[in-house]
């Protein structure tokens, strides 16, 4: 009997949930059974994304709504905190929260924003994961870290963004190794360019977010852009049972872009 797409009696978190990749996953999910904790900065949007799950879910199972910013130390440590306390368990952390910020190098205030970046994209990870192994030893859980293929790649003034992704992928592999044995998987997703409100963040309209994605599903094999669902889709496979040989992986998932002319 096929394992895939069958969360029941596990106890998911995902990181960056209020929105995107990361609240599509929890939807999907929720959907397997899986009881779900989402996370994020804006109540609103988690709480609409918690009405989602809760509908989607074979037993109506509400999500755990931790409204937090993963960037601040204390917030991460509350996040486990309220998992273990509401769930007594853990099973699955998805550390999908990221952040975006293109800049040059003569930028004047280029620490600040390298602080801003690897305190969400590294930092934010590091300590999710050293704060969860006790728990994911206990259900024989595992990790997924969702990188960029912009780890894999450079990008013009995007060497911030670039060096955290690349140093998710190196602790991903690292920690593969040491976790291993304590029967915890660690994999990495490197997607590439998806269909989100991402571009918006980083102060693009809706229209030049419309417009990138469109030119640039144009250049993929694929002819099309990702799409939130592609990346759950992804990590849903990682995460479960037939996945059970997996571990240090760069599971790349762009559509063919990494040999896309740029």
């Amino acid at each position: 009997m096929s394992t895939f797409k069958n969360f029941v009696d596990k106890v998911v978190l995902i990181t960056g949930s209020s929105g995107g990749i990361g609240a599509q996953t929890a939807v999907e999910f929720a959907r397997y059974g899986a009881q779900v904790v989402i996370t994020g900065r804006n109540a609103d949007n988690l709480s609409e994304v918690a009405k989602q799950c809760a509908a989607v879910s074979p037993k109506g199972l509400k999500p755990l709504e931790v409204l937090a910013d993963v960037s601040k130390d204390v917030d991460c440590k509350r996040l486990i905190d309220s998992t273990i306390s509401a769930f007594k368990r853990l099973d699955i952390l998805v550390n999908n929260a990221g952040k975006a910020i293109f800049t040059p190098i003569t930028d004047p205030s280029v620490l600040d924003k390298y602080g801003e970046v690897m305190d969400t994209n590294l930092r934010s990870v590091v300590y999710l994961t050293h704060l969860s192994v006790e728990h994911l030893e206990k259900t024989k859980g595992n990790i997924i870290n969702i990188s960029s293929i912009m780890g894999l790649k450079p990008l013009n003034t995007g060497f911030l963004y670039c060096m955290s992704k690349c140093a998710l992928d190196m602790f991903t592999k690292c920690l593969a190794l040491e976790l291993g044995p304590k029967g915890i998987r660690v994999n990495a997703i490197n997607p590439g360019a998806v269909r989100t409100n991402f571009l918006q963040v980083v102060g693009y309209t809706k229209e030049q977010s419309d417009g990138f994605y469109n030119q640039r599903g144009g250049q993929y094999p694929v002819g099309r852009v990702g799409e939130s669902i592609d990346i759950a889709n992804a990590i849903l496979f990682l995460a479960s049972d037939e996945a059970s040989f997996v571990t240090g992986v760069n599971f790349v998932s762009d559509g063919g872009a990494l040999h896309a002319p740029s």
